[in-house]
């Protein structure tokens, strides 16, 4: 009796433990792996359209002819300066007519037709402004990456081991879990998604007035990706994987503003380090509160540190459910809002951007729901992520209140970047359902092509060379 009360007891014991400190979630074996490059893409997604033909087969990199892969950012400026119809045009030359106009639109007046298929912020959007309106297009799934970054997904399928929310180990390269077995692993592909090995932007964002009235903050960020980095590959376990560095431009009252941030696996900091530099202090001080629901700089309020990318930072917050694949509209192949024939204003309208300009496309999804955790805080007491299957961005969240009710809805504009190659979400937009106010972000259409052939040091995102920086201010 003793014997079997001690066993009860240890395994009592041992079941608090992994509550208390979260349980390692383990590769998948070498048979479900096997299925990556055959019935799955080699990143994880379905290969098969869906059965009635409204979700067509993968096809990817075929969808683009050769001299858009091999684009340089001065033939991408050229062409943004002096042919942006030729620039928007290279884009289709290999797509299906049939993909070039809409199929049907989705208003206030229609959307019950379509409810299985609209998340619950689309809905929510359709029917409190009539205004705001889905133009629907035959899908094209565009989505690939470099074969490296293919071969080491494959890889990471059976040697990628999440421990809790955010303790991963055995991942190098490539996207760590291309079949997921819960909520977490899906947000980790999001946050190690291959964009290239390092970047310069020249960002805009905005906080719409609902007359529509807006001021642009303007940012230049620097970048360089330390896990999923082709050029510099990482060693196995670094738990660095990202460097991130921004400047705001414009306007005055917040120019010269400099932040510096270390990404990382783990929850110490929140997932990261960080640094700011204020030229009203003239000085560079630690910044610990850059994460969770921290309004970003210059947003009001409008936008938490970890909304930026549409998620990023430690998961450790919230309870993670993988609620499984959903065929959903969302904005894809958004070419025609980015082109440099736009201006900020065109878009950007009352309540909502103009409906003129986004594509939406049946595609299917990985749902996540995040719930906060007792004893924890954040702003957003629920969280439902919507992640493209073939790219693994996120393309949509909807985030509830305390209360329960749906506060803000988020978007992200995916296109596929052939001469990278890589997935992303160009523009970003937040709309917030309580204050009719919406923000809007990574907006680049009167502004120089991002500079995805730049290469930096790891020094230059040193604190100490920030502090150099700040002082030739």
């Amino acid at each position: 009796m003793r014997s079997q009360l001690s066993r009860v007891h240890a395994l009592a014991g041992a079941l608090l433990f992994a509550l208390a400190t979260g349980s390692a979630q383990a590769a998948v074996s070498a048979e479900e792996a096997a299925k990556l490059g055959k019935e799955l893409t080699p990143v994880g997604a379905t290969r098969a359209g869906n059965k009635d033909g409204s979700i067509p087969e993968f096809t990817g990199e075929k969808n683009f002819p050769e001299e858009t892969k091999k684009y340089t950012r001065a033939r991408l400026e050229e062409l943004r300066k002096k042919d942006p119809d030729k620039l928007e045009n290279d884009f289709k030359k290999n797509v299906d007519p049939a993909a070039v106009n809409p199929l049907f639109e989705i208003s206030k007046a229609n959307m019950a037709q379509y409810a299985d298929k609209l998340t619950e912020g689309q809905k929510a959007m359709l029917s409190k402004y009539p205004t705001y309106k889905l133009r629907v297009y035959k899908p094209v799934r565009t989505a690939y990456y470099p074969k490296e970054i293919e071969a080491a997904t494959i890889a990471n399928a059976t040697t990628a081991v999440l421990t809790g929310t955010d303790d991963l180990k055995g991942a190098k390269l490539g996207f760590p879990f291309p079949i997921p077995k819960n909520g977490a692993e899906v947000i980790w592909n999001h946050k190690l998604k291959f964009r290239g090995s390092a970047a310069k932007r020249y960002n805009n964002q905005a906080i719409v007035k609902p007359d529509g009235s807006f001021v642009l903050t303007k940012l230049v960020e620097d970048v360089k990706f330390k896990y999923a980095n082709l050029k510099d590959p990482p060693a196995a376990d670094n738990k660095l994987f990202a460097f991130y560095l921004s400047e705001v431009v414009s306007p005055p009252r917040v120019a010269g503003q400099i932040t510096l941030v270390h990404e990382f696996a783990g929850t110490e900091g929140g997932g990261r380090a960080a640094w700011l530099y204020s030229p009203g202090l003239a000085r560079v001080t630690r910044a610990p509160d850059v994460g969770y629901d921290n309004p970003a700089l210059g947003t009001d309020n409008e936008q938490y540190n970890d909304q930026i990318d549409v998620f990023n930072g430690a998961l450790d917050r919230y309870n993670w459910k993988l609620v499984g694949k959903k065929e959903v509209y969302i904005p894809y192949n958004s070419y025609q809002i980015n082109s440099p024939k736009l201006k900020y204003k065109d878009i950007l309208r009352p309540f909502h951007i103009n409906p003129e300009y986004p594509r939406y496309e049946l595609h299917r999804v990985w749902v996540v729901e995040a719930t906060l955790k007792p004893g924890t805080r954040h702003n957003f007491a629920k969280r439902t992520f919507y992640v493209d299957e073939d790219s693994w961005a996120i393309s949509s969240i909807d985030n509830y209140d305390a209360r329960g009710a749906l506060w803000k809805v988020q978007e992200a504009h995916l296109l596929t970047a052939p001469f990278i190659p890589t997935t992303t979400g160009i523009p970003e937009l937040i709309y917030d359902l309580q204050s009719n106010r919406y923000f809007a972000t990574t907006m680049v259409n009167e502004d120089a092509v991002t500079d995805f052939e730049v290469t930096y040091s790891d020094s230059y995102f040193d604190p100490s060379n920030l502090k150099r920086r700040a002082r030739g201010k």
